[in-house]
């Protein structure tokens, strides 16, 4: 019996690259188009601040409004969609309760992930987005648009619709000042309403 280290198999290989979409097959999806992406784009970015390596999952009901968000740190460089599938189920599940006893889906979810490098499309995208896919038929979802938000500025993959603000180091920009006495301004500003 020898111990040692077991060299990957073309299958396992075959099976991460299977885990992953790119742009066409994101659009073959279905994926239903954002009505005012900039709209959608800084109201999320004001809400969670986000810096590079930060995802931030949005639901919205039938009727556009915000439902529930979460933003959290996401390891760079994985280009397997099942751990963003289960990164992203987790923090769902923290959010909101499934929607599975529905025959079909009503609320959307969408999916901005901050990042360096180029607003084009990478293998890390296609595994986020093979995540949010799966991640949605799981938890009872319709399967939103997916935005990197760059040192460039924001792109609505497969969309081919994009714009310069917010961006990723727009966050410094838009953080609550602290005052003296360790609360923000507006966290005063809302106490003092």
């Amino acid at each position: 019996m020898t111990i040692g280290f077991v060299p990957e198999t073309a299958s396992a290989a075959n099976s991460l690259a299977s885990r992953t979409l790119e742009p066409a097959d994101w659009i073959g999806i279905g994926v239903p188009l954002l009505a005012n992406p900039r709209d959608v784009i800084k109201d999320l970015h004001s809400r969670h601040l986000p810096s590079p390596s930060t995802a931030v999952i949005a639901v919205y009901d039938p009727d556009g409004r915000i439902r529930a968000s979460a933003s959290f740190a996401g390891r760079s460089g994985v280009v397997d969609g099942w751990e963003r599938r289960n990164s992203l189920l987790s923090h769902l599940r923290r959010v909101l309760p499934h929607d599975l006893r529905l025959r079909r889906p009503v609320r959307t979810a969408v999916l901005m992930v901050c990042r360096e490098g180029a607003p084009g499309w990478t293998e890390e995208d296609g595994a986020w987005m093979w995540g949010l896919r799966d991640a949605c038929t799981l938890h009872g979802l319709r399967s939103g648009s997916y935005v990197t938000l760059t040192a460039d500025g924001w792109s609505v993959i497969g969309e081919n619709r994009a714009g310069r603000t917010p961006n990723a180091v727009s966050r410094a920009r838009g953080a609550a000042r602290e005052v003296p006495g360790g609360t923000t301004q507006g966290m005063r500003r809302a106490i003092a309403r």
